[in-house]
This record gives C-alpha cells, sequence and structure tokens, in this order.
C-alpha cells in the first residue's frame, strides 16, 4: 500500500473524545495590580485520529494551556476531561515534547528515553526493550549510548520525541517542537512524523501541536485552532481536508495559507478594536505592551513595502517567503507600524499608509521627525514620559518611575521589554535621552 493510499483509508477522526475542555480561564494574581488575564473561555474538543494545531503570537496562552491539559498547571476555572474524566493532575496516557529537547546532558540517549518508565515502575528489561524500539523508530538507531552533547538540534529533538513516544500516550502534546531547529532539519523531522503517523506507525492516538507557523500547522494538521491574545481565546477554528503529503507548491495549500493570513489579520484587528472600545481592557493607554523592535527593523520593512515588486502594499505569506520570516516573527513588525498609523493590515495583506511613503522618501532628519510626531500621538508612553520630562524642572525621571506604573497592568518582563522599546524609539526619534548608568530619562542629550 502507498503512502497516499495509508493516508486515504486511516480513519481520520473518531466519534469518542479523548479530552474535552469546556470555558477554561487562566488568571495570575498580582496583589494589588489588576490580574492578568492569560486564556479566557477556552473551549477546545480532541478525538481520537487527529492532529489539531493552536495557531497563535508568543504570548497568546498557547503554551499555557497545554501545561493545563497536562494536568501540570490547575486552570482559574473551567472544566477539564480526560477520557471523561475530570483532570486534577498529571495524566496518564499524556505526553509531551518540548521545543527546548529538555534532556539531561549526564544521561545517555537510552537512558533519558529510558526515564519515563522508571518513573512508572516499568522493570528493567521491558524498559530498555521499549526504549530500544523508540529510539529506532524515530530514526536514532546506533547512538543509544551517545550523550546529549554528541548530537545535533535535530537529533535531540528525536531523543525528545523517542522519549514522549515510550510510554505509548494516547495523546501527544507538541510545544513549538521545530522551532529550535534550522530550516532544513525542521522539514526533515515534520516529514518523518508524518509518514510515521499517516503509515499508523505510531504509539498514539492523537497529537495536540502549539506552533506559531501557518504553513508548519497547513502541513501537518488536520484541524487549526486560531489563538487572538491578551487574553488568549480561540478566535477561529479551521479544517485542513488536504491528503497528506501535502504540498507548500499545491494552488490549495497556498490558499489555505492566505486564508489562515487573513483570519489572523483580522483577529488582531478585533483585539484593538475590543481595547478601543472596552473600559479597562489591557493593553491600551499606559497598559499597551510593545516589542521590543529596533527602528532598522522597521525602517527596512517599510523599504521592502515600498520597493519592487510589492511597491506599497503586500500579501503577507509572499512577504513573509521573501523575507524568510515566520508569522511570529512579521506580525509584531508590521502591527507597530499599524500602530505608528506608517501601515495598514487588512484580511492578510499590510499596505504603506502615506505617512509611511512619506517615510520611506524623507532624508535621516525627516524620518527622526516623523516617527517623533507618530510616537508622541500613537504612544502613550513615550508620550507620558515627554511630558513628565517637560514639566520637572530637572528635566530627569528615574525608570522606576513608569516602569512601576507598567507593571500595574502586566507582568515584570512583558514592562521590561516595553519600556526598552521606548528608550529605543524615544532615542531615535530623539524625544529624550536616556543614561543607562543612572538608569534615568532626561533631556539634556536625547539622541
Amino acid at each position: 500500500m502507498t503512502t497516499l493510499e495509508r493516508a486515504t483509508s486511516r480513519p481520520h477522526i473518531a466519534d469518542r473524545p479523548l479530552l474535552e475542555i469546556a470555558g477554561v480561564r487562566q488568571v495570575y494574581r498580582k496583589g494589588d495590580s489588576a490580574d492578568l488575564v492569560v486564556l479566557d473561555d477556552v473551549s477546545l474538543t480532541i478525538r481520537e485520529g487527529e492532529i489539531v494545531g493552536l495557531l497563535g503570537r508568543s504570548g497568546s496562552g498557547k503554551s499555557t494551556l497545554l501545561r493545563i491539559i497536562a494536568g501540570l498547571l490547575q486552570p482559574t476555572s473551567g472544566q477539564v476531561n480526560w477520557c471523561g474524566a475530570p483532570v486534577s493532575g498529571p495524566c496518564e496516557g499524556v505526553s509531551m515534547v518540548f521545543q527546548s529537547f529538555a534532556l539531561f546532558p549526564w544521561l545517555t540517549v537510552l537512558e533519558n528515553v529510558e526515564l519515563g518508565l522508571e518513573a512508572m515502575g516499568v522493570p528493567a528489561g521491558v524498559r530498555r526493550r521499549r526504549a530500544i524500539e523508540a529510539i529506532d523508530l524515530i530514526g536514532l538507531d546506533g547512538f543509544e549510548s551517545a550523550y546529549p552533547k554528541e548530537l545535533s538540534g535535530g537529533m535531540r529533538q528525536r531523543v525528545g520525541f523517542a522519549r514522549a513516544l515510550v510510554v505509548h500516550p494516547w495523546l501527544m502534546l507538541m510545544d513549538e517542537p521545530f522551532s529550535a531547529l534550522d530550516i532544513l532539519t525542521a522539514e526533515t523531522l515534520r516529514t518523518d512524523l508524518i509518514d510515521l503517523w499517516i503509515e499508523g506507525r505510531l504509539p498514539i492516538k492523537a497529537i495536540l501541536m502549539v506552533t506559531h507557523n501557518i504553513e508548519e500547522a497547513v502541513l501537518l494538521c488536520d484541524r487549526i485552532l486560531i489563538f487572538s491574545s491578551n487574553p488568549g481565546r480561540v478566535a477561529a477554528e479551521v479544517k485542513v481536508s488536504l491528503i497528506h503529503p501535502r504540498s507548500r507548491t499545491d494552488p490549495a495549500f497556498r490558499k489555505l495559507v492566505d486564508e489562515i493570513y487573513g483570519l489572523m489579520t483580522q483577529c488582531s484587528a478585533t483585539e484593538r478594536h475590543e481595547r478601543r472600545t472596552s473600559p479597562g481592557f489591557p493593553g491600551t493607554g499606559i497598559g499597551m505592551t510593545l516589542p521590543r523592535l529596533s527602528t532598522n527593523v522597521l525602517s527596512g520593512l517599510m523599504e521592502t513595502l515600498a520597493s519592487p515588486p510589492f511597491n506599497g502594499a503586500a500579501d503577507l505569506p509572499d512577504l513573509a517567503a521573501t523575507l524568510q520570516m515566520e508569522v511570529d516573527d512579521l506580525f509584531p513588525i508590521a502591527e507597530t507600524l499599524q500602530l505608528l498609523r506608517f501601515a495598514e493590515l487588512a484580511e492578510g495583506d499590510v499596505k504603506l499608509t502615506d505617512y509611511g511613503r512619506r517615510y520611506v522618501d524623507a532624508s535621516l532628519d525627516g524620518r527622526k521627525r516623523l516617527f517623533a510626531e507618530h510616537l508622541l500621538a500613537f504612544v502613550p508612553l513615550a508620550a507620558l514620559i515627554r511630558r513628565v520630562l517637560d514639566e520637572r524642572p530637572s528635566h530627569r525621571a528615574p525608570y522606576g518611575r513608569f516602569s512601576g506604573e507598567l507593571e500595574d497592568h502586566m507582568l515584570e518582563e512583558q514592562a521590561e521589554e516595553t519600556m526598552r522599546a521606548v528608550i529605543s524609539w524615544g532615542r531615535y526619534g530623539e524625544l529624550f535621552g536616556y543614561d543607562e548608568k543612572t538608569n534615568e530619562f532626561n533631556l539634556e542629550n536625547p539622541v
């Protein structure tokens, strides 16, 4: 039987749900500050025989949801049922593959793979046999006695897959398992995984994977759940009916990728509308999180858009392919340009505004002036810093004056990233200076 015949003959989705999630909400308490809502009203079902992808931006709560499903984190509210029973701790029959490999460097490949079975009390002889079978299945036969430092990144991740498979789970969770690998290695692993799946050689019933790579989701998944951010919600569901093996050059494949880009753009627009219209909604005003992007990157994208073949407007998938960027890298840049009114995002396209074209055509000094004007008009934190500096006789203010206020709205690490972004942007626009030695903003030398 050929691979294609096996793909079409495999039962696609069985009737019995393995996993049912209803109304899950995850909130992190912050003392006297506003609570941080990571997940809100998340509901989904995973059935036997399917690969489901959670697709969304970093920070949308996808990895948090995986930890809840695995029983490693108790949700603030909502229901998680595994095979019909409520989840109250680590679930038997669920395993996870991590982005960072998470191998023990002092253990051999065989010992790393055996570890889960040892924790389950499986006898040594059975442990060894099953571990060797798993190692052979994922293509590392002959490396049983090697240590992680002797392996390439792709080989280390294969060990991670073997360790997850050796316990014969019903559901395998994958948290961006290919994102730490180079492009060619990641492609090889994806191909090997899907071949093993459609041939029925994997000892699992379903896969739930987190990704921010749209093409990866379309290549592997039967269903794709698109997550919005701040807080994380299931904003849309896309069913993928393409037969395995799938080709990136297939017009139906490209069409689906374009549709998903459009849906993600639409989700982003919906989030911005909610922030504008909902009092106290996180991510507005001073509480707006900013990505730490250099002005060179922002300028570079505008210049790319202004040049042929795009001439001011581009389809996001085409732009991502040209720049060899993933959605998680491209969207923050495009959205920052939209925040600053230098570009517009709609239906999977990005288009320079008149301001964006003026910026591209301007001299260096002209670019700086225009950037400063838009920072003051559209980035409340930048406007606050400048106003405080103008009002103080010393024209100086400590870093903590603003970071403390941000931490009322976001996590400490988000506040740090936001502060570093506005420092860089303010310096470029010559709105203010910043002294790293004293950790103070100033108007003495705003360059």
